[in-house]
């Protein structure tokens, strides 16, 4: 499991017990990975209603940049919803490029308000 990674894990839901599969992006760094069991990440949305906020990133898997995603369709990752996971739960399906990758940084700062 590798930082950039998009996965498909069961993602909990957040008004109510229990979990569905959907896709996720690790956000934890390759050390921990190793280290540790778990990851920690964030959704992936097909809903594109929050598309624009800073907290999101959009990716279209139709462009360069979003190519390697293994999504089939436009998709908004939220950096505001955050899990962490059993390694052993997810199945990688793709990987985000570096270009989108600073893009999940710098949303990931404005949601944990990090400097």
């Amino acid at each position: 499991m590798k930082r950039g990674d998009v996965v498909l894990v069961p993602f909990p839901f957040q008004d109510k017990p229990g979990e569905k599969l959907r896709p996720a992006v690790v956000v934890q760094s390759d050390a921990e990975n190793a280290r540790l069991v778990n990851s920690v990440v964030v959704m992936i949305t097909g809903n594109l209603q929050d598309a624009g906020q800073p907290t999101t990133v959009l990716i279209d898997p139709f462009t360069p940049a979003g190519a390697g995603s293994g999504l089939t369709g436009s998709s908004l990752i939220k950096c505001h919803n955050i899990a962490t996971v059993r390694q052993n739960r997810m199945k990688v399906i793709g990987r985000l490029s570096t270009a989108l990758m600073r893009q999940v940084n710098d949303a990931l700062r404005i949601a944990l308000e990090l400097p």
